[in-house]
C-alpha cells in the first residue's frame, strides 16, 4: 500500500474507531486514552539516545508494558553521534518527548543540555534517565537506586560491609546509592587507583562514609566480614567466561554477590558465588529494575517485573 493510502487509513480508523465500533465504542477508546495522556492530540513518546544502540532491549520492554497497561506510549531507540549530542536534546525539547534514556557515550556530556539534575545524579555525574518536569530537562540517574533496591530484596543494607569494584560511571552512582543507604564502609578496588581515589574523596566528603582504596594489580581475597560484593565494572559483558581478579575461595557463604553485566546475566562472578552458596544478584535483574524504576517515574504505574524480564531475556535470546 502506498504511505499516503496507508496514513489515510489510519487517520479514517481514529475517527471512525476499530471496527464493529459506534458512538460507544470510540467514546470508550477516548476515556482509555484520557486516563493515560495528558492531551488527547499529543502521544507521549520517550527515547533512548546512544552510540552505538543495536541490540539494547530497553525499547521492547517498555513496549510490553504500554502494551499491558494499554498505555498510548511510544519508545524510540535512536543512535545519536557525540557531535549531534546537543541537537537530540533540543530536538527532544521542541517536539515535547515526555523524556527517555542516554546510555554510551553520553551519560555524562548530556549534563550540559539539561535544564538541572537530581541530587543523585549531580553527585555521580551521571545521568541516564531524562524527565520532563513542566517546561525543564532534568537528569536523573537509576542505576545506582535499581542495584540498592535490589540488595535490598535481599538484606537490609544499612551498617553492611561492602567492597565495590570499578570506579566508572556506574560504579559511581551505585556507590552514591549505597553511601545513602547508610552502609558502615565501602572498600574501592579499580585499576586505576587515581579514580578510586577520587569517588572515595567523594564518598568521604559528601557523606562522611568511612571509605577505602586498594590498589587492584593481583587477585583479590575478599575479607571474610564482608556483606556485600558489587562488581560495577565492564569485565563479563558480553563474555561469561571472562574472570574477574579475585578469589572465589574468599567468598564467604553469607556474602551477598551483586554483578551488574546484563548480558549474559549469568558471568563467571556470579557462577563462582553460587557454587560456594553466596546470595546472588545478577545484571540483568538489575537491569529490569532499572527499567521498572525510569517507567514509574515517567508513567507513575508500576511495571510487572515479570513481564519486563520475560522481554529482556526474549529480546537477548537467554
Amino acid at each position: 500500500m502506498h504511505p499516503a493510502a496507508c496514513w489515510g487509513k489510519i487517520a479514517e480508523f481514529r475517527k471512525s474507531g476499530a471496527p464493529g465500533e459506534g458512538k460507544s465504542g470510540r467514546r470508550a477508546w477516548s476515556m482509555r486514552r484520557a486516563s493515560t495522556v495528558s492531551d488527547l492530540s499529543l502521544q507521549p513518546i520517550l527515547a533512548l539516545l546512544g552510540q552505538p544502540v543495536a541490540g539494547n532491549p530497553t525499547q521492547y520492554m517498555a513496549e510490553k508494558v504500554f502494551a499491558q497497561h494499554e498505555l498510548d506510549w511510544r519508545y524510540l531507540t535512536l543512535e545519536v553521534a557525540p557531535e549531534d549530542l546537543g541537537d537530540a536534546v533540543r530536538g527532544i525539547r521542541a517536539l515535547g518527548f515526555t523524556g527517555g534514556n542516554c546510555t554510551e557515550p553520553h551519560k555524562e556530556a548530556v549534563i550540559e543540555y539539561l535544564d538541572r539534575t537530581t541530587q543523585t545524579a549531580g553527585l555521580a555525574g551521571v545521568v541516564n534517565v531524562i524527565l520532563r518536569q513542566q517546561t525543564e530537562l532534568v537528569g536523573e540517574n537509576t542505576e545506582g537506586r535499581a542495584v540498592v533496591e535490589s540488595l535490598g530484596k535481599r538484606s537490609e543494607l544499612a551498617g553492611k560491609r561492602i567492597v565495590l569494584f570499578g570506579a566508572g560511571r556506574i560504579a559511581r552512582a551505585v556507590a552514591v546509592e549505597l553511601a545513602a543507604a547508610n552502609v558502615a564502609e565501602i572498600t574501592v578496588l579499580n585499576r586505576t587507583e587515581a579514580h578510586a581515589r577520587e569517588l572515595v574523596d567523594l564518598l568521604a566528603g559528601e557523606f562522611e562514609l568511612p571509605a577505602s582504596v586498594v590498589a587492584w594489580e593481583d587477585r583479590y581475597s575478599v575479607p571474610a566480614e564482608t556483606d556485600v560484593v558489587v562488581n560495577a565494572t565492564s569485565i563479563g559483558d558480553l563474555d561469561a567466561e571472562a574472570s574477574l581478579p579475585l578469589e572465589p575461595e574468599s567468598l564467604a557463604a553469607r556474602t551477598i554477590v551483586a554483578d551488574v553485566t546484563p548480558d549474559p546475566p549469568h558471568t563467571w562472578l556470579i557462577r563462582e558465588a553460587g557454587r560456594r552458596g553466596c546470595p546472588t544478584l545478577d545484571g540483568l535483574e538489575v537491569f529490569v529494575e532499572q527499567t521498572a524504576i525510569n517507567l514509574q517515574l515517567w508513567t507513575g504505574i508500576e511495571a510487572d517485573r515479570d513481564v519486563l524480564r520475560e522481554a529482556a531475556e526474549e529480546f537477548l535470546g537467554l
